[in-house]
């Protein structure tokens, strides 16, 4: 073994003995084809409201221009793979369905303190230099990844590993050491398209493009106004986030249970009831999701993608919950209470339109006054009455 191979096999068992479940290595210059895939992306403007994919496009297509002294990087991957169904969820309309990254700890706090414990161990081994990154620079995560062998994007965009599925959290470690990149996986999703047919919103144009506009995990976490009404049916129950693209793949059958405690579901956030959390203040919102990434959204935004669950519900015992909405300080709460309201009793919502507009002062809401649905989706009364 040489000195380099040697050096390379102990920055591997150390990463695994930090609790890492994969790791390769990639040259900085590994993915000149993701740079102009990003170009095109947001030349079609599919970024919506994500102006910093484009601000710092430059840096994202060359990670030397991030860290000119950068020789290799250690790509890193915990696994988060849900112990249930991450898609039972959807079956209850009277709660909602968070997707599973975001039902424990923010990923970003477990990860980068890893991520700097296997840095500080490079530099004091190896005098190198490290500088480490987990989703909060412009650093191309996935494609690196899939360079340094750790799986391959699929058609849904993510990366999808032959051990762990789709369930991967990345980080990488940029260091000034000459690390011999790994070998990539070739892209094994073959003939399949199940993460393409069961989004519920269409945002894939084509296999391998993302649309963000109309993903129900940009909506509802990254866009800050209103959603599209066209959009807001095909969201269901789904509050925060979307696991459908994810949970079909077939690669799946080889995920196992994260080990990470903090990647396991808390019980409060599997299937959480909608009417509790239409009431949350701002107070209460934080308190709930103290160190969760969900907390990030802010509580308008939050209850505005609750309130468009509880519309899709069919359940008029959420009717209490929409009135009371109505008269929330968040224009972007106000207008989904609308909204449900005309799903849930449009002729309540109609009757009560005049009254409202009269002090209703924000477009927006008015909008939505104006533009009552004639009548509430139809549901089987199975799903009136489930739980």
């Amino acid at each position: 073994m040489t000195a380099r191979a040697a050096i390379e096999e102990r920055i591997k068992r150390e990463a695994r003995r930090l609790g890492f479940d994969a790791v390769g290595f990639a040259a900085p210059d590994a993915v000149p084809a993701a740079g102009l895939r990003l170009e095109r992306f947001l030349a079609l403007d599919r970024h919506g409201d994500m102006d910093w994919l484009a601000a710092k496009l430059d840096r994202r297509r060359d990670p030397r221009t991030l860290w000119p002294a950068v020789r290799a990087i250690v790509m890193l991957g915990v696994n988060y793979g849900p112990a249930e169904d991450p898609l039972a969820p959807l079956a209850r309309p009277a709660r909602g369905t968070i997707s599973v990254y975001a039902r424990n700890r923010d990923y970003h706090e477990v990860v980068k303190k890893r991520l700097k414990a296997l840095a500080r161990w490079m530099a004091a081994e190896f005098a190198a230099g490290v500088k480490v990154f987990v989703d909060t620079a412009p650093v191309m995560e996935k494609p690196l990844a899939a360079a340094a062998g750790l799986g391959w994007q699929g058609k849904h965009t993510n990366l999808v590993s032959r051990d762990f599925g789709s369930w991967l959290f990345l980080g990488a470690v940029f260091t000034t050491l000459a690390l011999a990149p790994d070998a990539p996986h070739r892209d094994r999703c073959g003939a399949c398209r199940r993460c393409l047919d069961i989004c519920p919103t269409d945002a894939f144009p084509a296999p391998y493009e993302l649309d963000a506009r109309r993903c129900i995990s940009y909506l509802t976490i990254e866009h800050k106004g209103h959603i599209r009404r066209d959009l807001r049916p095909a969201m269901g129950n789904r509050i925060y986030g979307c696991d459908d693209c994810l949970a079909v793949c077939p690669w799946n059958k080889f995920a196992r249970r994260a080990r990470e405690a903090a990647f396991h579901a808390r019980e409060e956030l599997k299937a959480p009831e909608l009417a509790h959390l239409a009431g949350l203040d701002d107070a209460a919102f934080r308190a709930l999701f103290t160190k969760s990434p969900i907390k990030r959204t802010g509580r308008d935004r939050f209850v505005r993608n609750v309130l468009i669950a509880i519309g899709n519900s069919g359940r008029t015992a959420f009717l209490p919950t929409v009135r009371e909405r109505l008269a929330d300080a968040s224009p972007l709460v106000r207008a989904m209470a609308v909204w449900a309201l005309g799903r849930l009793a449009p002729s309540e919502a109609r009757r009560l339109r005049s009254r409202h507009l009269r002090r209703e002062s924000d477009p927006a809401v008015r909008a939505e006054w104006a533009t009552l649905d004639a009548a509430p989706a139809r549901r089987s009364e199975a799903a009136q009455q489930a739980p």
